[in-house]
C-alpha cells in the first residue's frame, strides 16, 4: 500500500513537472516575442531619430545661407529708409509737381519719376501713387522703355493692382527691352520678336488677340485706355475735313532686311537713318508692318491690306504713315518680303545678302488724310498722329492671300470730337 501511494505521488509529482516546465517555456517563448518587438520599435523609433536629426542639420544650414544672403541686403534696406526718409516731408514732390504742371506733357523717364517720388512720399496704396504708375505704362514705349516698364508693373503689383508682371521683370532685371529680348514693343514701337505690338508679352504680359475672349471688343479690361480712350485709331475716314498745310517728305535709306513674324503681324524693323519730316521735323521710321484688311476705312470701306510706317522723334512723339494697299498688280516691293517673311512665330530673322528700302512701298503721291489718335494695338496709348496717303497701291490677290494671318485689323473707333485733316 505505501508503495502505490508512493507510486502515486510520484507519478503527480512528474505531472507537476511537466506542467511547470510547460508552463515557463510558454512564458519565455512570450517573452521573446515581447523582446523581439520591442527591439524592432527601438530600431524604428532611432531611425526616425536619425532622420529628424538630419532634417535638424539640413534646415539649420539653409537658414545659416539665407542669413548670410540676407546680410548685404540690411544695408540697402537702411539705404531705402534713409531715401523714403527724406522724402516724407513732402516737400520734393511739391517742387516736382509745380515744376512738371508747366509742361504739356511728360517723358515717359517724368512721368516715372514722379510715380517714384509719391511712391516714396505717399505710399504705395495711395491713389495718386498708383494712377502715376498706370499712366507710365500708358505712356511707355513697350521696346526701348523696358526698365520704365518694369518699374511700374512692379509697383503695381507691389500695391495689389491687378497686373501681369512680365518674367523679364519678376526677377527685377528689366532684360534688353520692354518684354525683354524674347518678346518686344508695342506694334507702334520698334520690335523684334514675340509681341511686336504691346505689352510686354511676352510671355507674361496680358494676352490679347483678335479674335475670341480677349478680341478687341475685351481689351479694355486689362488695357484701360483702349476702352476709355476719347482719341482712339483706327477711324473711318470721310469728309467734312479740315484743310491743311502739312509738308510731309520722306527720306528712307536702304539696308538689311530684318523680318519678324510676332505673332499678330508681319513687321519690318528698320536700321537708324530714315526719316520722314513733318513740316520740317524729324522723325526717325523705327519699323513697319501690315493689317489685314486695312484698318482704316475711307467713307467706309477697307482696302485689302494697309501697312502702318511707325515713327518716333527727339521728344518721343510716334507719327504714322498709311498706305493702303489695293488688289491689282503685283507688287513687287511685297514680293521680296513675302520671300522671305516667317510663316510662323519666332524671332526675327535677317536673310543673307537681301537689302531693302521702304520707299519701294509708298506711291508716288503723298497728299493724305491726318489725324489725332492712338496705337491701334494694346496698350492703344494716345497721341499718336496719323497720316493716311490717299494714294493706294497695288498688291496681288494671291500676295493677300499668302499673308499668314486671316485677319489683324481693330474694329474703327467712334471720332469724338476729333476733327480729320485733308492736305
Amino acid at each position: 500500500m505505501t508503495r502505490i501511494i508512493a507510486e502515486v505521488v510520484l507519478v503527480l509529482a512528474l505531472i507537476g513537472a511537466g506542467a511547470f516546465g510547460w508552463t515557463q517555456h510558454k512564458s519565455a517563448g512570450a517573452s521573446t516575442d515581447q523582446v523581439t518587438e520591442l527591439e524592432s520599435k527601438a530600431k524604428e523609433a532611432e531611425e526616425k531619430l536619425a532622420a529628424k536629426q538630419e532634417e535638424l542639420t539640413k534646415t539649420q544650414a539653409e537658414a545659416k545661407e539665407q542669413a548670410e544672403a540676407a546680410e548685404p541686403l540690411k544695408g540697402k534696406a537702411q539705404e531705402l529708409d534713409a531715401v523714403k526718409g527724406a522724402f516724407s516731408g513732402g516737400e520734393i514732390l511739391k517742387d516736382l509737381e509745380a515744376t512738371y504742371s508747366k509742361q504739356k506733357g511728360l517723358s515717359t523717364e517724368r512721368q516715372l519719376g514722379v510715380a517714384a517720388v509719391r511712391l516714396l512720399t505717399l505710399g504705395s496704396k495711395d491713389p495718386s501713387t498708383i494712377a502715376a504708375f498706370q499712366k507710365t505704362l500708358e505712356l511707355t514705349d513697350w521696346k526701348s522703355r523696358s526698365k520704365a516698364v518694369c518699374a511700374a508693373q512692379n509697383a503695381l503689383a507691389a500695391a495689389g493692382q491687378k497686373v501681369s508682371v512680365m518674367s523679364e521683370c519678376a526677377g527685377g532685371d528689366a532684360g534688353k527691352d520692354a518684354h525683354g529680348a524674347s518678346s518686344a514693343a508695342d506694334e507702334h514701337g520698334k520690335g523684334d520678336a514675340k509681341d511686336a505690338h504691346a505689352a510686354p508679352g511676352a510671355h507674361a504680359a496680358p494676352h490679347w488677340d483678335y479674335e475670341g475672349p480677349m478680341g478687341p471688343e475685351n481689351w479694355g479690361k486689362e488695357f484701360p485706355t483702349c476702352a476709355k480712350g476719347k482719341s482712339q485709331s483706327p477711324l473711318d475716314i470721310k469728309g467734312p475735313f479740315e484743310k491743311v498745310k502739312i509738308s510731309i517728305a520722306t527720306d528712307y535709306k536702304n539696308g538689311p532686311l530684318k523680318i519678324v513674324n510676332n505673332g499678330h503681324t508681319i513687321q519690318v524693323n528698320v536700321e537708324a537713318g530714315s526719316k520722314v519730316r513733318i513740316d520740317g521735323v524729324a522723325f526717325d521710321l523705327l519699323q513697319f508692318h501690315f493689317h489685314k484688311p486695312s484698318e482704316e476705312l475711307i467713307d467706309g470701306k477697307p482696302a485689302a491690306m494697309v501697312i502702318h510706317f511707325v515713327h518716333k522723334n527727339a521728344a518721343g512723339q510716334l507719327a504714322v504713315i498709311g498706305v493702303l494697299l489695293k488688289e491689282g498688280n503685283e507688287n513687287p516691293g511685297i514680293k521680296t518680303l513675302w520671300a522671305n517673311l516667317p510663316a510662323k512665330e519666332g524671332p526675327e530673322v535677317t536673310p543673307e545678302n537681301v537689302s531693302f528700302n521702304p520707299n519701294n512701298l509708298l506711291p508716288r503721291e503723298m497728299d493724305f488724310y491726318s489725324y489725332e489718335g492712338s496705337l491701334t494695338t494694346p496698350p492703344c496709348t494716345e497721341k499718336v498722329r496719323f497720316f493716311i496717303l490717299k494714294s493706294q497701291v497695288n498688291i496681288a490677290r494671291e500676295q493677300v492671300g499668302a499673308f499668314p494671318f486671316k485677319k489683324n485689323a481693330r474694329p474703327v473707333q467712334a471720332l469724338n470730337e476729333r476733327v480729320i485733316q485733308s492736305n
